[in-house]
Order: C-alpha cells, then structure tokens, then sequence
C-alpha cells in the first residue's frame, strides 16, 4: 500500500514539473510577442488577430495604410469584407471571360 502512495505521489510530482514547464513557455511566449508588438516589429492580422512579422509577403495597401495577412485565406477574407475581389477569383473570372469570347 505504501509503495502505491509513493508511486501516487512521485506521478503527481512529474505531472506538475511537466505542465508547469509549459505554462511558462506559453507565458514566455506571449511576453515575446508583446514585446514584439510594442517595439512595432509585429502587427495584428485584421482578420484573425495573429501577430505578423512587418516582413510578411502577404500584405493589401489600401489608401495610405498597409494591411499584413498570416495566410492567403485571411487575406481574401477582407478582401471580401472591403469589396474586392481576391486576386484568384479575378484570374478565374478573366479565363472564362475569354473562353466564351472565342
């Protein structure tokens, strides 16, 4: 019965150092990236909410301001949402146009 309870114990233990340890990368990392985002090195996509790099290739200008996407997806998602369409739906829309001219 004894080496149940210490068995218990020991498992409870390690189960505390394991989760604890990753609390405090998730902490680490949430830290980072506000640092990050004070400094001005990230900004917020406008669709979802993840923090981009200022170096990210997938970006929309709109007026003035400079709109920066995680993804593809979130991209043509405000494209929509502003009007547009995304760049794959006007490649599309260009193809049949021409296929029914000739």
């Amino acid at each position: 019965m004894l080496k149940l309870i210490i068995f218990a114990v020991a498992a409870f233990v390690l189960y505390k150092l394991l989760t604890g340890d990753k609390r405090k990368k998730e902490q680490d990392k949430e830290r980072d990236i506000k640092k990050k985002a004070a400094k001005g090195e990230l900004v917020k996509d406008p669709v979802c909410g993840t923090y981009v790099s200022l170096d990210s290739d997938i970006r929309v200008r709109q007026g003035d301001t400079v709109h920066r996407f995680c993804s593809y997806e979130c991209r043509d998602r405000f494209l929509k949402q502003i009007g547009h369409k995304p760049p794959a739906e006007q490649v599309e829309e260009g193809a049949s146009d021409s296929e029914s001219d000739a």
